[in-house]
């Protein structure tokens, strides 16, 4: 017999179970048409601010061991992303300057997609711009994840 002031429903245990975070291996190919980039997204990896120079930001995607780098500014919105070889091709260039920053060499904002985008969305857009890596933002403009092509 119980001697606490609490009501007895306090007491059941209740058992709960794990929610599945990815669709099953059997059904993935099948519905990749309803599948969303949130589905197919991978972590962001490192991010930095677009006021980095480029080679601060060839010596941080060589220490992350990573091939691209998101970019956002002052206030967290992303601005783009940029890869270890298109870096690479700026720093080789006759008209590279070490002043030379993220936000000098990036286009605007974007390309972008949505988490809630379909997957066979995304991926056409990709193809029509010919990019192998697209950057997930959320309705503020901050980044969630990297959409890969080759994934």
């Amino acid at each position: 017999m119980r001697t606490s002031s609490k009501p007895a429903h306090l007491f059941r245990r209740h058992l709960v179970t794990p929610a599945r975070t990815q669709p099953r291996a059997s059904n993935a190919g099948s519905n990749r048409s309803h599948r969303t980039v949130h589905d197919a997204m991978q972590a962001t990896g490192p991010q930095v601010c677009d006021d980095m120079t480029v080679e601060v930001a060839l010596a941080v995607m060589a220490g992350a061991r990573s091939g691209h780098l998101l970019v956002s500014d002052e206030h967290g919105q992303c601005t783009g992303l940029v890869t270890r070889a298109r870096l690479t091709a700026i720093r080789d260039s006759p008209a590279y300057t070490d002043r030379a920053r993220l936000r000098d060499i990036l286009c605007g904002r974007g390309p972008f997609t949505s988490p809630l985008t379909a997957v066979a969305e995304a991926e056409r857009a990709m193809r029509r711009r010919s990019l192998d890596l697209l950057p997930v933002v959320d309705e503020e403009g901050s980044a969630v994840g990297v959409l890969d092509l080759a994934r």
